[in-house]
């Protein structure tokens, strides 16, 4: 996306990165989750008149690809091109997803710089070599503490199993290359207690925490069993670890030691939205691999909540994995961004089920909002001939209702842009729909066209402009969220200028009353939010 004239030249952007995404199998709904969630978070900072810099991609070595691959006949190369080009930017383009870059971790301009980094951490002193042996989980690609794992029962008694995957671990025995994390615990420690915000949620911090203070174990970074991953630069017998090779990604796609420029006024990122089975990861290796390099730390590492579906985490693991486009062929794809978002709170785990997306699609998107925009757009056109007429008799009932756009948009903008509470800023927004409708509903439009003294067209005419006024806001807001009706309402209401991501139409002036013109040609468009079909059957 191109900068305008409204971002701030010169300033740092405001960065933010989902995880980079394993290809061992397409996206599946928590994958689209953290991306839909950034992509609103990033959005909202863009009508804000900010310069924005927003970063996914797919993690695409290790051995879990290896065998994906292998188990499919093809090259890991082969198997990720394939996954990459026909799954996962197809669906980040169907959901809207307005990505500044999608980095891959076998890019050139990724694996030189992630060799460069090593290099200089081992040139430093920071890794030594050395063996180990434990408990490995292939799914999580990572080894594992005894006290982590649990008993196997039924086909797998006797056995040790990974806590997220339930799989069996693996016992590996190897000589390794280690990076000296045990040193950094008071550093990492210090950095928490000075920045509280800096792992979010609070439990999420908390569990964090309590892991460092046990005292951290050194770090193996690097592989010797297999080779499919980016070669140490000093022994070729060895790959280095990939989550070392995928956690260096938010430094490498905005040009660290290739692009200094666009790396100063980029890195570090504002906020890295994880899921919270890889927030150690992200709160403790990131930020000590960037202590050891002298880069600023990141500004949040905020952790999402788990997706259940039936009390399970959704996972093609445990094959609860549902396709995004399952839900948006049935309800659209403004909708299903809005409702996850919507639904449940963003750090907490929530459950999804199709009868509950159904129930707040027909009471909250059809009947609160998408019926407030039918009926506006009807009264105008019965009443005016579609011209939105001019507000000339405003009372205590239209100060209520600027108040409430007031109230909505501050509180919005606080809770998405600074607290990512998803959750809190949309119901700010959709709070103030339902004051509008109540709005219509005490002053009674369809009652006062009746009078036709000029004190009653005045009073009409007045309803009326504050309602499709309020619906301009709204649209303004919702924008960021479902860009697509946001776009809709907006020419419906025969709005100036454009409404899209990069316009002049900014949050913090959403509440800036009268900013759509009397005279306006006021169509009615197609419905917002259609009645929705019988629920498929498999």
């Amino acid at each position: 996306m191109a900068a305008t004239g409204t971002e701030k030249q010169g300033a740092k952007a405001y960065y933010v990165s989902t995880p980079i995404y394993y290809v061992n199998d397409a996206p599946h709904l928590g994958h689209a989750y953290t991306t839909v969630a950034g992509d609103v978070l990033t959005r909202w900072h863009r009508q804000r008149g900010e310069k924005v810099w927003y970063l996914t991609g797919t993690d695409e070595h290790g051995q879990k690809i290896m065998r994906t691959a292998e188990a499919n006949g093809v090259t890991p190369q082969a198997w990720a091109d394939k996954l990459v080009t026909e799954a996962w930017k197809p669906l980040w383009e169907h959901l809207e997803i307005a990505n500044d870059d999608f980095i891959r971790t076998t890019q050139k301009r990724h694996t030189d710089r992630v060799q460069e980094f090593v290099q200089d951490l081992y040139d430093k002193g920071e890794i030594y070599k050395g063996g180990y042996e434990g408990p490995y989980c292939v799914g999580c690609e990572e080894y594992k503490l005894p006290g982590e794992l649990l008993d196997g029962e039924g086909e797998y008694a006797g056995q040790k199993l990974c806590p997220i995957h339930k799989k069996p671990v693996e016992i590996l025995s190897e000589e390794n290359y280690f990076f000296k994390l045990s040193e950094y615990s008071e550093k990492l420690l210090a950095h928490y207690e000075a920045n509280p915000g800096f792992i979010q949620p609070e439990s999420a911090r908390n569990e964090v925490v309590n892991f460092v203070r046990q005292g951290l174990q050194d770090l193996s970074i690097s592989r010797s069993t297999f080779d499919w991953g980016v070669p140490v630069p000093w022994d070729d017998k060895h790959v280095i670890y990939v989550w070392v090779d995928a956690l260096l990604n938010y430094a490498t796609a905005v040009g660290y030691n290739e692009n200094p420029e666009k790396f100063e006024s980029t890195f570090p990122a504002d906020v890295h939205l994880v899921g919270k089975d890889i927030l150690r990861f992200h709160a403790i290796i990131w930020p000590a691999m960037l202590m050891a390099q002298g880069l600023p730390l990141p500004g949040k590492i905020a952790a999402n909540g788990w997706l259940m579906v039936g009390g399970e985490k959704m996972s093609k693991s445990n094959l609860t994995g549902i396709k995004p486009q399952d839900l948006t062929t049935h309800f659209g794809v403004d909708a299903y961004r809005w409702y996850f978002l919507r639904a449940i709170a963003f750090g907490q785990d929530g459950s999804f089920s199709w009868e509950d997306f159904s129930a707040r699609y027909t009471s909250e998107l059809a009947n609160d909002y998408g019926n407030l925009a039918s009926r506006v757009a009807a009264m105008v056109n019965k009443y005016f001939g579609g011209e939105l007429p001019a507000a000339t008799a405003d009372g205590d009932a239209e100060k209520a209702i600027h108040d409430g756009l007031t109230k909505a948009v501050t509180e919005a903008d606080r809770k998405i842009g600074e607290e990512l509470d998803f959750q809190g800023g949309i119901l700010a927004v959709f709070d103030f729909v339902k004051q509008v409708n109540g709005y219509i509903t005490e002053q009674e439009p369809w009652k006062v066209a009746k009078d036709d003294s000029p004190e009653g067209k005045a009073r009409l005419a007045t309803i009326l402009y504050t309602a499709a006024e309020a619906l301009r806001a709204v649209a303004v807001l919702l924008n960021p969220i479902m860009p697509d009706t946001s776009q809709k309402l907006w020419d419906s209401l025969g709005a100036e200028p454009s409404l899209g991501p990069l316009a002049d139409q900014r949050v913090q002036d959403a509440a800036d009353w009268g900013r759509l013109p009397a005279g306006a040609t006021v169509t009615k468009g197609a419905v917002l939010f259609p009645r929705l079909e019988e629920k498929p059957t498999a």
